[in-house]
């Protein structure tokens, strides 16, 4: 679970461009903005939060759907 919550944060700060990749000749760096990686978190956080709480507030609009199998 912890390895899911980590991997998760990290890949909220990549796609929000809180770690920057640079190679020189001699060597490769990765740079973290830690503002830039706490608001790109928090943003998808909240993202995750809205987007669950209004599928769950649309929960009772799924159940007037009726499936039909036909063979």
């Amino acid at each position: 679970m912890i390895k899911f919550i980590l991997s998760v944060v990290v890949i909220l700060a990549l796609i929000g461009g809180a770690v920057q990749f640079i190679s020189t000749e001699e060597s490769w760096a990765l740079l973290v903005n830690k503002e830039a990686a706490l608001s790109s978190v928090q943003n998808g956080a909240m993202a995750i939060y809205e987007f669950i709480k209004d599928l769950v507030a649309n929960a009772d609009q799924i159940k007037g759907v009726d499936l039909v199998v036909e063979k």
